[in-house]
């Protein structure tokens, strides 16, 4: 199978390096590209990709929103952030509205053609203990637990899927947690997957992400709220 990726940067340079990089895949092909976040959510639908790789700092429209009107289209492609800093409040942003990762800019070409393979398998490229970092520091812009929705969203677990939803928002590997609760990796990779299907979450890094807004952990705690 062929990814279809759109490359969005306003460098036409790095545009050209990417595209180079990803043409020489025979499981790749670039099938878009656009200078600014508002270019490319009007390219989205002729274009049609699997992967749209999303700089963050545009002209016109950043790709914080860029994504996050992405992000809300039915169908919508996985979104992989091409960052400049480790710790960036546009990566965080990002994430929150819907990226399944992000990655620096200067990252090795073999890590950045993981990371696309990775995202349209379905996997998160940014380790959870990398995104509880992001929310750490950034955990001031988030609203009160009380405030959102989301909060009543955890009713839908079991007691043993809300526990393994607070190890994975700890950062722990399914092994890890299969350690940690004498369990089975098979038996964890079925938690996370009901977990993800009740939450209507699309990987591990979204399960970070809510566990911080609705107060399951609290940021710099490492533990439950």
């Amino acid at each position: 199978m062929t990814i279809r990726v759109m490359l969005v940067d306003d460098q036409a340079l790095l545009r050209t390096g990417f595209r180079m990089v990803l043409a020489a895949q025979p499981d790749m092909e670039v099938v878009a590209e656009a200078g600014d976040g508002a270019e490319a959510v009007e390219a989205l639908t002729a274009a049609d990709p699997d992967v749209v790789l999303m700089d963050v700092r545009m002209p016109r429209l950043d790709g914080v929103e860029a994504t996050r009107r992405i992000c809300a289209l039915e169908g919508a492609p996985k979104v992989l952030i091409l960052t400049t800093f480790d710790l960036d409040e546009y990566a965080f942003s990002a994430l929150r509205a819907g990226a399944s990762g992000f990655m620096l800019k200067d990252v090795p070409p073999t890590e950045l053609l993981s990371a696309i393979r990775a995202v349209h398998s379905g996997d998160a490229v940014v380790a959870p203990s990398t995104t509880r970092r992001l929310l750490d520091r950034f955990s001031v812009l988030l609203p009160a637990p009380a405030d959102l929705p989301g909060q009543g969203r955890l009713g839908r677990l079991t007691e043993r899927e809300r526990e393994v939803m607070l190890l994975v928002a700890q950062g722990l590997s399914n092994g890890e947690i299969a350690r940690r609760l004498v369990l089975s990796e098979a038996t964890v990779k079925t938690h996370v997957g009901r977990i993800l299907t009740k939450l209507e979450l699309r990987d591990r890094v979204q399960v970070v992400v809510l566990a911080y807004e609705t107060g399951l952990v609290r940021a710099g705690s490492g533990g439950a709220a």
